[in-house]
Formats: structure tokens, sequence, C-alpha cells
């Protein structure tokens, strides 16, 4: 997803979100370390979703805490 979709998320989405991408990385890690991996630039793709949805969660906190 792009940062511009992201934004327009909840809150409880993001946290959603975060969660699936977290365990998409542990899929990917897991088959990275047994050698199924198909595609390296999905890990590299999901690693940066995941830096997206914690940039926006950070700036939403520094706005509003």
């Amino acid at each position: 997803m792009k940062a511009r979709d992201l934004r327009d998320l909840t809150d409880e989405e993001l946290d959603e979100k975060l969660g699936e991408s977290r365990q998409e990385l542990f899929r990917i890690r897991f088959q990275a370390a047994t050698g199924g991996l198909e595609s390296s630039a999905r890990l590299r793709q999901t690693r940066r979703e995941i830096a997206r949805i914690l940039t926006i969660q950070n700036e939403r906190t520094m706005t509003h805490g």
C-alpha cells in the first residue's frame, strides 16, 4: 500500500495492517531461510510497508500527543 492509502486508515486499522505485515515478514524470512523464497523483492516491499505504517503512527502520536 502507498502511504497515501495508509493515512486514510484509522488507528485500529493501522494496528491490524501492521500485525499482518509483520506476520508476512516472518513468513518471508522463514521461506528465505529454508530456500523456498521465490522473490527477494517481496522482503524489501514488506519491510518498507512496515516502516511506512510505523512512520504514520509516529506522526499521529506527535501531532495528537
